[in-house]
């Protein structure tokens, strides 16, 4: 039954988006008979992109279908299963290392692509480009201004575990007087497909945060089947604090809109969330001001965030080629495709040429914190393709429900890690 459930969230959470099915009937061609279909994974954006599709069809005459997939959908499974149905859209979403060695054989080189010279966040492998970098994004622990000023916290200082102790002590004493239900919105639940935040970006702070910039020893390390035990011991105590602290119906069986909704509703103080969250936050007309908190896992201070590229978008070397690489190109260089990523997804420009920025409030504060230079790289994509969501996502949703101890989660994660090797 729990399987079948999980099976019927994740179909709901992919159908809503979805453009449509196989190649020969999801799309109407455009004026010229000529169309492509763009597979991305970031729901939140699915409106605007399809938005700038008939921008891109008006001025081109090409008819592009987008298709999205996410917040705790299968994305790999739902390619996967294109691929063996002989379905791959013309351009689709990968994630990392991991994700390119599954798909390297499928992706065509756009190394003498403009966008390719103007950015410095392509997906460079094998001595070649082959992903188109179309944001850079930033999380940490995402923040309600206002309800920290009501209880007289900084959020400045909030770059220790001991900070964060107190903090999140106070701020659970304060619940009736602030109106929360919970000090901080985060879920951990396998069935509703959420390992992605525990076992990927949660775990990517044990990967880099508080490292100086280069040193990647850390994940290196885990690729070579080794954890550091006293950083792992202290990133526990992290996780675990953070789950003393959510409200446990969400955590344990809520999905991403459900987590969201208790930060926009301000039941909850803090979000385990990036700057992807602020097309969320304006559907919901927020009153209040959020920011960026860093992970702060250790007792020495932390000043920074996590910055990178979310993922990147290939093109299918078997599919319509050229179209694809025009529809990168001008969604990268052309004024419409500026404003379609900037301002009407909200997202972080990659590109060098990109004066704009975002005027959304998370995604705002994370150009603060790269102005400032205070960033840690997204290290986790560099693991093989599932672990974070497949492996270490179950050992987290344990530690959640109480059913492991912080040195059974470091055990475990432990044994984890020794077996990629």
């Amino acid at each position: 039954m729990k399987k079948l459930l999980g099976i019927a969230m994740a179909s709901l959470l992919i159908l809503p988006v979805f453009a449509g099915g196989a190649k020969d009937s999801s799309s109407s061609s455009g004026s010229n008979g000529k169309s492509i279909r763009v597979f991305q994974l970031k729901v939140e954006i699915d409106q605007p992109l399809k938005d700038y599709a008939k921008v891109y069809e008006q001025q081109t005459g090409v008819h592009v279908e987008i298709e999205s997939a996410g917040g705790g959908a299968d994305t790999q499974g739902v390619l996967k299963g294109y691929l063996a149905s002989d379905n791959m859209p013309d351009i689709f979403v990968f994630e990392g290392p991991g994700q390119y060695k599954v798909w390297k054989d499928q992706m065509a080189t756009l190394d003498s692509e403009k966008w390719a010279g103007d950015t410095s966040a392509a997906y460079k492998a094998d001595g070649h480009v082959y992903g188109f970098p179309y944001a850079v994004e930033g999380y940490g622990l995402a923040y309600n201004a206002d309800l920290l000023a009501k209880a007289g916290i900084d959020p400045a200082g909030l770059t220790t575990i001991d900070a964060y102790k107190a903090a999140f002590k106070k701020l659970d004493s304060m619940k009736d007087t602030l109106g929360i239900n919970c000090v901080v919105a985060m879920a951990a639940s396998v069935s509703t497909g959420m390992t992605w935040v525990t076992g990927n970006h949660n775990f990517g702070v044990y990967l880099s945060t508080g490292l100086k910039p280069g040193d990647e020893h850390v994940i290196n390390d885990l690729l070579n089947g080794k954890v550091e035990p006293d950083r792992l011991a202290q990133y526990a105590d992290w996780v675990k604090l953070l789950f003393d602290y959510s409200d446990k119906n969400v955590l344990l069986t809520g999905n991403y809109d459900q987590q969201v909704q208790l930060f926009t509703d301000q039941k909850a103080v803090f979000c385990h969330q990036g700057n992807w969250i602020d097309p969320n936050l304006e559907a919901a007309h927020i009153t209040f001001t959020p920011g960026f908190a860093p992970h702060a896992f250790s007792h020495e201070v932390t000043d920074g965030i996590q910055v990178g590229a979310p993922s990147w978008w290939a093109v299918y070397k078997d599919g319509n080629v050229t179209e694809a690489k025009k529809f990168l190109e001008a969604f990268a260089e052309s004024d419409a495709g500026r404003d379609a990523r900037i301002n009407k997804c909200a997202m972080i420009s990659p590109f060098k040429s990109d004066t704009m920025k975002p005027k959304t409030p998370l995604a705002a504060d994370v150009s603060n914190w790269v102005s400032k230079g205070k960033t840690y790289p997204w290290e986790q994509f560099k693991m093989p393709d599932g672990f974070g969501t497949d492996t270490l996502g179950p050992i987290y949703e344990m530690l959640a429900n109480g059913s492991i101890t912080t040195d059974q989660f470091v055990k475990m994660v432990t044994d984890a890690v020794a077996e990629i090797k």
